[in-house]
């Protein structure tokens, strides 16, 4: 998890997207525990009931599943989860209006193709 919270968006939202970072990036495997309400509660100094409320969204989202007195843990699956739904938002927030200027500025798929192969790599 990042240390610090920001003003970007609502302290459950970055709650749930740090955690669902750490399932994406590999700190946080299927099966292993997250941690939990009170040791987030405390490491950022926030309200219990704002923790839990992002940690419910990932339960509803099927990223995480809670074990009666125990806690909660990441969710068989989640990772690819994650990674097929970050995939498809990728697409749709920065390829397809890339691609829309790429076409603006009547760039072809040869020249748009050349472009990235020659990043990509760095």
């Amino acid at each position: 998890m990042k240390s610090v919270l920001d003003e970007s968006k609502p302290i459950f939202q970055q709650i749930f997207d740090m955690i669902a970072d750490d399932i994406v990036d590999g700190e946080l495997l299927e099966g292993e525990q997250i941690p939990s309400t009170t040791e987030i509660s405390k490491f950022y100094q926030v309200n219990r009931a704002t923790v839990q409320k992002g940690l419910s969204m990932l339960v509803e989202a099927g990223y995480a599943y809670k074990q009666r007195g125990v806690g909660m843990f990441v969710a068989e699956g989640a990772k690819n989860e994650l990674l097929t739904k970050r995939k498809e938002e990728f697409y749709i927030q920065y390829v397809k209006p890339t691609l829309s200027e790429a076409k603006r500025l009547q760039m072809s798929k040869e020249e748009f193709i050349q472009l990235i192969e020659e990043d990509y790599d760095d």
